[in-house]
C-alpha cells in the first residue's frame, strides 16, 4: 500500500513539473489543486481537470511526457473492434481502455489512465498479449468507442429514456415553483451539461437553442457556419431553458423581456465563459449562448491570418504614440479578437492600457478592464470621460456607437493617447463615411484617424482532405483576375470531408482583412469630400490590398476555397 502511496506522489510530483515546464500550470494553481486533493481524497490529475486549471489533452500529453508511453493520435484507433469475443464491453467502458493494434511487440492499448495497471493486467490476461499500454486523450477515447462499440443510442437518447417516467411533470410551463425545482432534476442538468460539452468540442462559438410550434431546434455555430444538432423533445423546453437561467442568475419567471448573463463553467477541464442572451419569440424563449473559451484562443497575429505587408503595417500603425486605429466588419468577424491582440502586443510595463468594453470577453493579466453597465448609467461616454485623468497611454473602446463617444475618442487622441475601437461598417473606407455621418469633422477624422482595418473570417480548408483541382483559363480570367498573372495559382483547393473535419472539409478560420492607412492622399480626398469610390483608388494606389483581393491570395496559397472566398467577400 505504501508503495502504490509512494509511486502516485511521485508521478503527482513529476506531472507538476511536466505541466509548469510547457506553461499550463502556475504555482498558484498547483497548490489550489493539492488542496481540493486533500479535502476530496481525490486524485491530483483529476482534481486538475475538475477545477478547469489544465485541459484533458494537456493531462495526456504531460502523462505521456513522465510516464514515457505514445500518446494516441486521432488516426491511430482502429477501424473495427479487437478482441470482442475475449474482452467485454462493459470492461472497456469502465477502464476506459480500447485496443489499438496488434504488432510484433504486442497489443497496444489506449488508456486514458495510464495508472490503472489492474486493466493492463486484466486486458493481458484475457487477450494472452502482451501489452504496451498507451495514453488517450478521453474526448478522443469517447468519440471511437461510440464509433466501434456504439449500439445506436446517442448520449440524448439515453438521458430522455431515462427521464421517461418524469414525462407528465414537463408539460406545464408556467408554475415558476415546479420549473425550479425540474431545473435541478438530474436529467435536466445532465442534458445541459451535454449540449454545453458537445459544442466545446466541435469548436463551436454559439449555441442556439430555438423553440417552435412542434419541436425544440439546437443549432452550433461552428467556423461561421449554423448546423443542427439532435435536439430533446420539445417537453424539455422549459425546464431546459430554466436551468440555462439558473446557471446564468437569470429570473426565470421573466418571460416576456430580453435578459443577458453570464455563466463561467468547466468543460473537460477547460475553463469555459458563456455569455447568454434570452428573448421571447412566438412559442417560448430563444436563448443563445456565445461561447468563449479562453485557452482555444491565441492572441497572436500570424496564428490568426494576418501576413505580409499588411501585418508590417498594422505593426507601424500600433508604434505610433497617439491616434486612433479602428477595427470593423460585421459581428462575428473576429474585431474584438484582433484588439485583444492589439493590446497583447503593446502590453508591458511601460505602458498603461485601459479599456472600456460590454461586456468583457477576454481578462487581460497587467489590462485595466473597465465593464460597461448602463443600468446604473456607466456607459461608455461616462467611463471615458473619467479614465482621460487615470493616464493612461492606450485606451481601448469596445465600440463607438454615439457621437458622444466618438467625440471623446477623438479628443483622446488629439491628446496624446492611441485609441483603439470597433465600428460597424462594411469596409475600410465606408468606417471614415460612418465617423462623417456621425457628426466628427472631416479635419478631425484626417488628424486623429491612423488607419483602418476591416475583416472578415473564412474558413480554413482541412489539410488532411483538401482536394487539388487546375486552374484554367477561364477561372484565371474570371474569379482570379485581382490576383494578376504574377501571383496565378497552378492549382486550387476544394473541400473534401474526413473524421478530422467531420465531414465538412473546413477546420478553423482565418482572418481576411484590409488596411486603409490614412496617409497624406487619402486625407486630401477626405478633407474634400470625395466619394468613397475616390477615397478607396486612393488607398489602392498607395498600397492597400482589398478584403476580395486577399482572400484571393489565402485561396491561391491553399488556405481556404474559391466558393468560401465568394460566400464571406462578395459583399464586402
Amino acid at each position: 500500500m505504501n508503495d502504490i502511496a509512494e509511486r502516485t506522489a511521485s508521478v503527482e510530483s513529476r506531472l507538476t513539473v511536466a505541466l509548469q515546464s510547457a506553461g499550463k500550470l502556475d504555482p498558484a494553481s498547483a497548490e489550489r489543486a493539492r488542496r481540493a486533493c486533500a479535502k476530496s481524497n481525490d486524485r491530483y490529475d483529476r482534481v486538475l481537470i475538475q477545477l478547469g486549471l489544465v485541459s484533458e489533452r494537456d493531462v495526456a500529453a504531460a502523462f505521456a511526457s513522465v510516464l514515457d508511453l505514445p500518446l494516441v493520435e486521432p488516426d491511430a484507433y482502429p477501424e473495427a473492434p479487437l478482441f470482442e469475443d475475449k474482452i467485454s464491453t462493459a470492461f472497456l467502458k469502465a477502464h476506459r481502455v480500447l485496443p489499438l493494434a496488434l504488432n510484433g511487440t504486442g497489443l497496444r492499448l489506449a488508456m486514458v489512465d495510464p495508472l490503472d495497471s489492474y486493466a493492463v493486467h486484466a486486458v493481458a490476461l484475457n487477450t494472452g498479449e502482451r501489452v504496451a499500454p498507451c495514453v488517450a486523450v478521453p474526448a478522443d477515447m469517447e468519440r471511437q468507442f461510440d464509433r466501434l462499440y456504439g449500439t445506436g443510442r446517442t448520449a440524448i437518447t439515453e438521458i430522455i429514456d431515462a427521464a421517461a417516467e418524469e414525462d407528465e411533470f414537463f408539460d406545464a410551463d408556467t408554475d415558476v415553483a415546479k420549473l425550479r425545482d425540474l431545473a435541478s432534476e438530474a436529467p435536466v442538468i445532465r442534458l445541459v451539461n451535454l449540449l454545453i460539452g458537445k459544442a466545446v468540442e466541435a469548436r463551436a462559438s454559439d449555441i442556439h437553442i430555438e423553440p417552435f410550434e412542434t419541436r425544440l431546434r439546437v443549432r452550433f455555430r461552428i467556423d461561421g457556419v449554423l448546423r443542427e444538432q439532435e435536439a430533446p423533445p420539445s417537453r424539455f423546453q422549459a425546464a431546459m431553458i430554466s436551468r440555462v437561467k439558473i446557471m446564468a442568475n437569470l429570473d426565470i419567471a421573466e418571460r416576456r423581456l430580453p435578459q443577458d448573463g453570464r455563466i463561467k463553467i468547466a468543460v473537460r477541464g477547460r475553463e469555459i465563459d458563456l455569455r447568454v442572451s434570452t428573448t421571447p419569440v412566438m412559442h417560448g424563449e430563444s436563448v443563445v449562448l456565445r461561447i468563449l473559451d479562453r485557452s482555444g484562443v491565441r492572441l497572436d497575429f500570424g496564428a490568426l491570418g494576418f501576413d505580409g505587408d499588411g501585418l508590417a503595417r498594422l505593426g507601424e500603425l500600433l508604434r505610433r504614440p497617439n491616434g486612433i486605429l479602428l477595427a470593423t466588419g460585421p459581428t462575428g468577424s473576429g474585431k474584438t479578437t484582433t484588439l485583444y491582440t492589439a493590446l497583447q502586443c503593446l502590453n508591458d510595463t511601460e505602458r498603461k492600457i485601459l479599456t472600456v468594453e460590454d461586456p468583457v470577453e477576454y481578462q487581460i493579466e497587467g489590462v485595466n478592464q473597465i465593464q460597461v453597465k448602463p443600468q446604473i448609467g456607466l456607459s461608455f461616454a461616462h467611463v471615458l470621460r473619467s479614465i482621460l485623468r487615470q493616464d493612461p497611454d492606450v485606451i481601448m473602446i469596445g465600440e463607438i456607437r454615439d457621437l458622444e463617444t466618438a467625440q471623446i475618442a477623438v479628443q483622446a487622441a488629439l491628446t496624446g493617447h492611441l485609441v483603439l475601437s470597433t465600428l460597424h461598417t462594411n469596409s475600410a473606407v465606408s468606417s471614415v463615411t460612418r465617423l462623417l455621418d456621425m457628426g466628427i469633422e472631416n479635419f478631425l477624422v484626417t488628424s486623429t484617424v491612423i488607419g483602418v482595418l476591416a475583416q472578415r473570417l473564412v474558413r480554413k480548408l482541412c489539410p488532411h482532405c483538401r482536394v487539388p483541382y487546375p486552374v484554367d483559363r477561364a477561372l484565371a480570367e474570371s474569379a482570379l483576375a485581382a490576383l494578376g498573372d504574377r501571383a496565378m495559382p497552378q492549382a486550387l483547393y476544394r473541400p473534401g470531408g474526413c473524421d478530422r473535419c467531420n465531414g465538412t472539409g473546413y477546420h478553423g478560420r482565418s482572418v481576411v482583412f484590409e488596411l486603409l492607412d490614412m496617409n497624406s492622399s487619402v486625407r486630401r480626398a477626405v478633407l474634400d469630400r470625395k466619394d468613397e469610390g475616390e477615397v478607396e483608388r486612393r488607398a489602392s494606389e498607395s498600397g492597400m490590398r482589398t478584403l476580395h483581393a486577399d482572400a484571393l491570395h489565402k485561396a491561391a496559397a491553399g488556405v481556404t476555397s474559391l466558393e468560401e472566398v465568394l460566400r464571406v467577400t462578395r459583399e464586402a
